[in-house]
């Protein structure tokens, strides 16, 4: 049996995709997880061949959890699953070692193929997605595409934690740091970043895909109508 563990913060969607996997004779969905934190701790517990993973959950966002996962175990392999396909978010998913990226609104068509490639050994890309990785990653333009520094894994644990609205005493409690640690290890991401502010550290971490931000309903309606 292929063991699948499945990652996604949204139940409904970890629900489908469950459903989904679960029709293909010989997997089995050996575990769920709802943000990367989780996942991370049962990928170790249950090694699983496969974790198919959100990009965008709380608490440790999908990239930096495969990178945990991937090195606890490199035997794993990992699937992202995302709503966008930026040339920064393909390099990101390279980055950290997934063997595939799937786009949420293909999954229902290109799921069951990609962790068939993962399987075999394979890796697995949409067409869109490929032909980027082809033409821009392979080529090395898409290390152009942003002029920033490059953030340590923990670097972008606590990027993602202060700009989830954590305290600096509840990213110490989360990470296993002292007070003091966390608070100098914010003080140098500030610096390295050129960031004064926490709304500027929110604004880096959507921009970089550390965070998704949530999008209210439309006030247009309400604002002609005024």
């Amino acid at each position: 049996m292929l063991r699948i563990l499945v990652a996604d913060d949204h139940e409904v969607v970890r629900r489908g995709l469950c459903a989904l996997l679960q029709s293909h004779e010989g997997w089995e969905i050996c575990g769920e997880a709802a943000d990367g934190r989780e996942a991370v701790s049962k990928a170790k517990q249950l090694r699983p061949d496969v974790v198919l993973m959100d990009i965008g959950m709380p608490s440790l966002n999908g990239l930096a959890a495969a990178s945990k996962i991937l090195q606890n175990d490199p035997r794993q392999k990992v699937l992202i699953l995302t709503v966008t396909d930026c040339e920064q978010v393909i390099r990101d998913v390279l980055e950290a070692g997934a063997r595939g990226f799937v786009l949420k609104s293909d999954a229902a068509r290109d799921l069951v193929a990609a962790v068939e490639a993962l399987q075999q050994g394979r890796t697995f890309f949409t067409p869109q997605v490929g032909d980027m990785v082809l033409s821009g990653y392979l080529n090395g333009n898409a290390t152009k595409t942003l002029n920033v520094p490059r953030l340590t894994s923990r670097e972008r644990e606590i990027v993602q934690l202060l700009a989830e609205g954590k305290s600096t005493k509840e990213v110490a409690s989360i990470l296993g740091l002292s007070a003091k640690t966390a608070e100098t290890h914010r003080s140098n991401v500030m610096r390295k970043l050129g960031i004064h502010s926490v709304s500027e550290l929110v604004l880096y971490a959507i921009r970089n895909n550390i965070i998704q931000a949530e999008v209210g309903p439309s006030t247009k309606s309400a604002g002609s109508a005024a």
